[in-house]
Parts: C-alpha cells; sequence; structure tokens
C-alpha cells in the first residue's frame, strides 16, 4: 500500500500534453487488475524507485474489442470505476485513461510510442506484461518495441507471468472461471472476491411470501461479466453502511414461479428495513447448487432452509480463518 501519496488520475486527449514527470510506465487494459496485474504493478513501482521516475498506468476508458468489433458486447471483471479504485490500492502514482476510439486504434505502435508514451506522457522507460501487444493490428512483437524504443530512446522490457499452479493468471482465465460459477478459484486470481454492484429495484415479492425477503438487484453496468445462473453464498455492503452482512443470493428466471427473465435476488441475513433505491455491493464467495424448478412451493421453502444453512456454515468458516 502506498503511503506517501495519492495516485493521481489523468484523463488524455488527443494531442494534448499532460505536462506529466519522468516515469517508467506499464500498458494493457487490465481488466479485474487480478494479481498477475499487482505482480506486474509491484514490479513497475520496485523499478521506478531505482530509477528516480514515477510509477504511472496507462489503460483505456472501454475495451479496444468494443470499438474494433462493432457487433461486439465485452462482459468484463470491472467497470472504469471499479479498475481505478483497485488500482488506487497499488503503489503507482499516476493512472492516464486513454480515450478509445477508431482513430486511436490506427496508431502504428512506433507511432503510438513516440506521439503518445514519449511526447505526451513523459515516459523514459516502458515495462511490457507478458502477453501484451499493442498498435494498429498487434503484429509487432517485443523484439519491435524494443527496437523503437531504442530509436526514440526508450529502454524497453518485459515482464514474466505469474503462475498459480499450472495457470498463468490473465483476465480471460478469470473470465472463464467466472463463467462457470468457480468463485473460490476466480478470488484466488484476484486477490479478493469477485464483486457486482447495482440498485435494489422493484421485485416480484416472492421471496417475501416464503419468508426469504429477497432484494432483487439492477446491476449498475450492462457489460459487467455475471456468474451463472444459481444458488450462492455472498457477502453484501450497503450504501452509507460499514456493515457487511452475510446472504445468500440467486441468479435464475424463477422456474418454480414459470418466470421467463433472467433477476438477481438475494437475501441478507439479519437485515430488516427497506432497501429500495440503495446500491449494493455484493461479493461471490461460493456457488451453492443450480437454479431449478421445484415441485412444489414446499419443497422449493425447504431446499431454501438447507441453502441458508449451509450458506452460514460456510460464511462461519470464513469469518474464523
Amino acid at each position: 500500500m502506498k503511503t506517501c501519496k495519492e495516485m493521481k488520475v489523468r484523463y488524455l486527449k488527443h494531442g494534448e500534453d499532460l505536462d506529466m514527470n519522468p516515469s517508467i510506465a506499464t500498458i494493457g487494459f487490465f481488466d479485474g487488475v487480478h494479481l498477475g496485474h499487482q505482480f506486474l504493478l509491484n514490479k513497475l513501482a520496485d523499478m521506478a524507485q531505482q530509477s528516480d521516475l514515477e510509477a504511472t498506468v496507462i489503460t483505456f476508458d472501454r475495451h479496444p474489442r468494443q470499438v474494433l468489433q462493432s457487433d461486439y458486447q465485452p462482459k468484463m471483471l470491472s467497470t472504469l470505476d471499479e479498475k481505478l479504485t483497485k488500482l488506487q490500492q497499488t503503489r503507482v502514482d499516476n493512472v492516464v485513461v486513454i480515450h478509445f476510439d477508431k482513430n486511436f486504434a490506427q496508431l502504428s505502435a512506433r507511432i503510438f510510442m513516440e506521439t503518445v508514451l514519449k511526447n505526451q506522457l513523459n515516459v523514459k522507460k516502458l515495462i511490457m506484461g507478458y502477453d501484451n501487444r499493442f498498435g494498429h493490428n498487434r503484429s509487432e512483437t517485443f523484439e519491435d518495441y524494443v527496437a523503437y524504443g531504442q530509436e526514440i530512446g526508450m529502454e524497453v522490457m518485459q515482464s514474466s507471468a505469474l503462475t498459480l499452479g499450472d495457470m498463468n493468471v490473465s483476465s480471460s482465465v478469470v473470465r472463464r472461471l467466472v463463467e462457470r460459477g468457480d468463485m473460490e478459484a476466480a478470488q484466488k486470481c484476484l486477490g479478493t472476491p469477485y464483486i457486482i454492484k447495482g440498485k435494489v429495484v422493484n421485485g416480484f415479492q416472492n421471496g417475501r411470501k416464503l419468508g426469504f425477503p429477497t432484494a432483487n438487484i439492477e446491476v449498475d453496468s450492462s457489460e459487467k461479466l455475471l456468474p451463472p445462473t444459481g444458488v450462492y453464498a455472498v457477502k453484501v455492503v450497503l450504501e452509507n453502511d460499514e456493515t457487511t452482512y452475510g446472504g445468500m443470493l440467486d441468479i435464475g428466471t424463477r422456474p418454480t414461479f414459470n418466470g421467463k427473465n433472467q433477476t438477481i435476488e438475494v437475501n441478507i441475513f439479519d437485515f430488516e428495513g427497506d432497501l429500495y433505491g440503495s446500491m449494493l455491493s455484493v461479493s461471490f464467495v461460493k456457488r451453492l447448487r443450480d437454479d431449478v424448478k421445484f415441485d412444489s412451493i414446499e419443497a422449493l421453502i425447504a431446499q431454501l432452509h438447507e441453502d441458508k444453512t449451509q450458506v452460514i456454515s460456510i460464511l462461519n468458516a470464513i469469518n474464523n480463518n
């Protein structure tokens, strides 16, 4: 954690000079700011200190594929605000957010390094992630970046991957884990639980009738990746409330009630009050089971009691460790 000064966030416009101090930088989308990213950013901060430079992260306001592939609807591990919040918890000095559009996408790697990195951002050294590429068509190799750097007076280096077991930690790996509901493995790669945030909206009131009142969540970003349908053990933080509540959450279509549209509903333990319009942050701990259709309401209620007992046991085990 940084102890001396807060990270500065800057937004770069085309042709703008941000009047930045000399820095060592790294560039990437940094979706999720997982442990692989943090491994790279710790190296960046160490090298900045050794070189008497500032540590700068260069990222984008949208996923490049969202611009380059008009039919691509990205599902991200983090919104821009969530990404900046996680970067704030690292030791970097600056984050530069570049507006990614079709004009920017046309820049070659050589032009980008000279006009943006060197001239606009005052980058003296560049450290690349092990699998990172940039520039139009992303056709260059790391050796090309090194050669371009030598031509313009910029040292270019490459970081190694962070490996957990036999797996290189990457955003695509974490996405696959979330997509199959392996929230425990996703947390190991992220360093923190996977979260979604959203507003409590009107629901169908079925949970209240069953004795398990739920808050119906409308996720605040359509680009946020959701885990698969099913029942989950979660932790919930309410807006303007420092208390962390346990809960069980269902992503599904309410099949026992012949529902058709997917909803996200969370039963928050030991909480009473009106949540409509409030913002919630939900941390996923473990997936319990599929979202299934029960033969009767009574069978569903019995299963919900079993689910709650299991969730309480899971959360107690975490709290006691």
